[in-house]
């Protein structure tokens, strides 16, 4: 993108002269009516070959890295991969930087798998961001697709296999996308018949393109799935044998076909598989239970069964069924139960992160935004990017009747778009707290503040139970079931030394919700989980309940004292100006909008989101004050594209704002921000 239009990087305001034409950005990238970013995927070998990594699209690069998790995908025997294929794919998650989508299917159950799969039916699926972000949060890679199918698939096989040069060539532009982009490998699916040249070279393409993906993008993996064989032909064995065998031990896994019956896995087991490979076999399991499957639908824990009796990792494609065949307004139930039902099958890993450790629940999609407990936009809206770390979600019964149930509710937030609610029926035989399990994690603690934001009906009381082991414990021992420790954090009153010493932890009464502090000086210890107490206030009796979890945060205490990062570089590009009808419906005036990129610098692990603003300073009233800053948006990156802003007729001048919201809660003072102003008119 060309540097901030007509001024140097340091000169605070930029002169722009009005001008219609037509937007020079690629339609490809940016949507033709709004100049909004979008993502896609590449659909011929000529568009992979001329793709440069100095031209790419920078609106589609993930920012977030891959957590670390416990166990380490390497060491777990009974992997899943969940392969999304919805309706053509790039859909909602197509815009980069969100949506105002009313019903968007999304995925919040991570703990649950190890490998994402973005596909399509195009030659070249890059994953969206919004999804690498999402799952890279969690711990979990992130695959594309190369694919190619039936007669043209078959000739870009023949085009590329038919000597090294080519297929080198293809694969090193796949490395170099998946670097750029910032996920973690690639399926390959070849779903056409091969000569005997390309089926020859197939295995060496495989070869070639797994070792530079090692090579380049430490933790990355390469699958192939179960479809031609070895003489060429397209044939799916539901099975990995003689016949597929040289193309497994060309990569990293294989992906059956999903038409599979016992009797293939058990001979699976005998195939005489080196040490340990036997988890890179991802038996298929399709949700929608296509042809002769096993399962399937909301039976497909009956596919997982057997898949784990004889110790295969899965792979679950097209999920998204519970979204595509069901009610849109029951989704959140319908993806709740179908994964509950998977759940018993599941090997569960838990995020390893450092402090500050900070969740709203928010699943990256809902009804309206909040922050702080106001609701800052009242529309609907969906945008990956801003789902942070996933609780447990779960329906489970107490002695007797009694029942405790975790989901997500958009009727009410702290930040982001819904909050954790945990309602159930404590029974009157039971004198102990109910204990509701938020999170599995691996966080290494120090001298820590802890903060919990909640609302809860008034028959209950709450409070924050942590069970924690030894730091000390090598990992292959904290993963086994050792004992964990429970602690119960003391309350800090307000009028303790840290809360006085910290004004902003007053800031945010008068919400109606619950904001407790805790202090925890636990060094040498790692926190494992995070459960809340739930306590029947009373004479004992059946007594239903519930509690509005907003937040909960793990703070470093000495981040506290840490002077807050500058924003710098505060650049704008890619200027486009259009005329267009009013904002209103009943509008007739035609409206001058702004469309402008934003990019600015700043440390991205500090902050859980930037709040992009603009203002009008000046218009053509020679009398009129300047405006107060209105927010455009929330940006997940240091690149925002503002698109229709409606500002006044020229000349005009306005500013454009960037606020780093930081993990630590507190608002930076505006000195802190990015800040630029545009002046515009028209030519003379």
């Amino acid at each position: 993108m060309e540097c901030c239009l007509h001024q140097p990087v340091d000169s605070h305001n930029v002169n722009e002269v009005i001008n219609y034409l037509p937007s020079p950005l690629p339609v490809k990238h940016y949507d033709a009516d709004t100049t909004e970013p979008i993502s896609c995927s590449l659909q011929t070998l000529d568009e992979l070959f001329s793709w440069k990594q100095t031209e790419a699209y920078p609106f589609n690069v993930a920012v977030v890295p891959l957590a670390a998790r416990e166990p380490a995908l390497s060491s777990c025997l009974q992997r899943t991969l969940v392969s999304h294929d919805m309706m053509g794919g790039y859909l909602d998650d197509r815009f980069v930087q969100g949506t105002a989508a009313e019903a968007p299917y999304a995925f919040y159950h991570w703990q649950h798998i190890d490998i994402f799969n973005y596909f399509t039916h195009n030659l070249v699926s890059i994953p969206p961001a919004v999804w690498t972000n999402a799952a890279h949060k969690h711990g979990v890679l992130v695959l594309g697709t190369f694919i190619t199918e039936w007669s043209d698939g078959e000739a870009t096989c023949e085009a590329f296999l038919r000597e090294e040069e080519l297929y080198c060539e293809v694969a090193d532009k796949l490395v170099e996308m998946s670097r750029h982009y910032g996920f973690d490998g690639w399926l390959i699916n070849i779903e056409n018949t091969l000569s005997e040249v390309a089926v020859q070279k197939t295995p060496l393409f495989l070869r070639y393109l797994t070792n530079q993906m090692h090579e380049r993008v430490p933790g990355s993996m390469v699958l192939w799935y179960d479809s031609v064989i070895e003489n060429g032909e397209l044939k799916w064995q539901n099975e990995l044998n003689q016949s597929n065998r040289v193309f497994f031990d060309a990569c990293d896994g294989f992906f059956t076909n999903y038409n599979w019956t016992a009797q293939n896995l058990e001979r699976m087991t005998d195939n005489n598989l080196p040490t340990g490979r036997q988890a890179d076999i991802y038996v298929g399991v399709d949700v929608f239970a296509r042809g002769k499957v096993v399962g399937g639908m909301f039976k497909t824990h009956k596919a997982l069964e057997i898949i784990r009796k004889y110790n295969f990792s899965a792979a679950i494609f097209a999920p998204g069924w519970v979204y595509e065949t069901q009610k849109k307004t029951e989704f959140r139930h319908n993806q709740d139960k179908f994964w509950a039902l998977l759940k018993g099958n599941l090997s569960i890993h838990r995020p390893a992160v450092t402090l500050p450790f900070v969740s709203s629940f928010c699943q990256g999609f809902g009804n309206a935004v909040y922050c702080k407990g106001k609701c800052e936009t009242k529309r609907n809206w969906f945008n990956l990017s801003a789902q942070e770390i996933q609780p447990w979600y779960y329906h489970e019964q107490l002695d007797g009747h009694g029942w405790v149930r975790s989901r997500a509710c958009p009727e009410d937030a702290w930040n982001g778009g819904c909050s954790l609610l945990l309602d159930g029926l404590i029974p009157a035989t039971r004198t102990s707290a109910v204990c509701a399990k938020l999170f599995s994690l691996h966080v290494p603690l120090s001298n820590t503040l802890v903060s919990i934001v909640y609302k809860s009906s008034s028959e209950v009381t709450v409070s924050l139970e942590l069970k924690i082991t030894d730091a000390a414990l090598r990992t292959d021992e904290q993963n086994r079931d050792v004992k964990l420790i429970s602690v119960s954090p003391v309350l800090l009153h307000e009028e303790h030394e840290l809360i006085r010493q910290f004004p902003h932890l007053h800031e945010n009464k008068n919400t109606g919700w619950n904001i407790r502090y805790s202090k925890l000086d636990l060094q040498g210890c790692i926190l494992r989980e995070v459960c809340v107490n739930i306590q029947l206030i009373g004479e004992p009796c059946d007594t239903t309940f519930s509690c509005r979890m907003g937040e909960i945060m793990f703070l470093d205490i000495a981040s506290l004292h840490e002077a807050p990062e500058m924003v710098q570089d505060f650049c704008i590009s890619d200027i486009v100006w259009l005329r267009g009808a009013g904002a209103s419906p009943h509008s007739t005036s035609c409206c001058l909008y702004l469309n402008a990129t934003l990019q600015w610098g700043y440390p991205t692990e500090l902050v859980r989101h930037f709040k992009v603003y603009w203002r009008q300073l000046k218009g053509p009233n020679p009398g009129m004050s300047a405006g107060e800053p209105v927010v455009v948006g929330r940006a997940y990156s240091k690149l925002y594209r503002i698109t229709e802003l409606a500002v006044l007729e020229p000349p005009g001048q306005l500013e454009l704002l960037v606020e780093p919201v930081t993990w630590k809660g507190f608002q930076l003072p505006m000195s802190y921000w990015g800040r630029r102003s545009v002046s515009y008119s028209e030519i003379d």
